[in-house]
């Protein structure tokens, strides 16, 4: 008869991320001892690293970190939500935050060299995740700087960690309206901040898609220009910060509100789980 009880297998479950029959078979090497248990589940993922290299991590959570003048954006992956939104995960994803921005790290190579508990971060990463049994990595990191930073981060569910982040570098003294701005591009995702942003070849392919488009719909030539630029017109609103409709009032662009609130945004980054 197994020597622990179900109050034990959730015990072992909140403090290793693992699945349950995995925290079944780990105890019962241990003889319910959940330390051990523990030292069996870590014994056991490491040998499943291997193993665990070419699978997908489309879960997990974003986390921020502002500090001395930068915004650290952070992508911490798994493969499941049910390791995303355990407890040991997201204590994970913090510790790292914070020695990623302690050590100012720009890459993610330069993050998993960060000193974390007398270790690195991606020994860390590599421990944590032979005990929960998946493959953890950290995806992504990006930095920005400027006078001020606004971070942002949402949740899709109730049920799980934030899966949208945000970073807005400016300059200015509204920092409500800085944040608002933060907010808006989390729900409308843009992709550059000013039309200048964008890179020629593909402003030129949307030109010539437009064009194209426009002739298979029939349009006469004489109208194609006006036609084509109007287009173009539309990629660069739905796509440039600058140029969005304002979430809070759509009769005024971003740049509009930025500037009757004096702002200037010099940046800004937008992860979301898995994208």
């Amino acid at each position: 008869m197994a020597n622990y009880t179900a109050a034990d297998v959730k015990t072992l479950r909140d403090r290793s991320g693992a699945g349950m029959m995995d925290c079944k078979g780990a105890l019962d090497e241990a003889d319910g001892n959940i330390d051990k248990a523990m030292e069996f589940l870590r014994l056991k993922g490491l040998k499943g690293v291997t193993k665990r290299e070419g699978r997908t991590t489309s879960n997990g959570i974003v986390l921020a970190r502002v500090a001395s003048g930068k915004g650290y954006l952070i992508e911490l992956a798994c493969e499941t939500d049910f390791v995303a939104k355990a407890e040991k995960f997201v204590a994970l994803g913090e510790t790292i935050a914070d020695a990623i921005a302690a050590a100012g790290a720009s890459t993610v190579e330069a993050a998993l060299a960060a000193p974390l508990a007398g270790r690195t971060v991606g020994d860390s990463i590599t421990d944590e995740a032979a005990i929960m049994g998946e493959k953890v990595e950290l995806r992504r990191l990006s930095v920005v700087a400027d006078d001020n930073i606004d971070a942002y981060l949402h949740r899709t569910s109730k049920d799980l960690p934030p899966q949208v982040g945000v970073l807005v570098a400016f300059k200015g003294a509204d920092v409500e309206t800085a944040h608002d701005v933060a907010v808006h591009i989390a729900a409308f995702s843009p992709t550059y901040l000013t039309m200048a942003d964008v890179p020629q070849d593909i402003v030129d392919t949307e030109r010539r898609i437009a064009t194209e488009t426009a002739r298979n719909e029939g349009k006469p030539e004489a109208a194609l220009e006006k036609i084509v630029e109007g287009r173009v017109k539309g990629f660069f609103k739905e796509n440039c910060l600058l140029e969005q409709d304002f979430a809070k009032d759509n009769k005024l662009s971003v740049a509009k509100v930025l500037e009757q609130h004096s702002l200037t945004v010099s940046a800004f980054v937008r992860y979301r789980v898995g994208a």
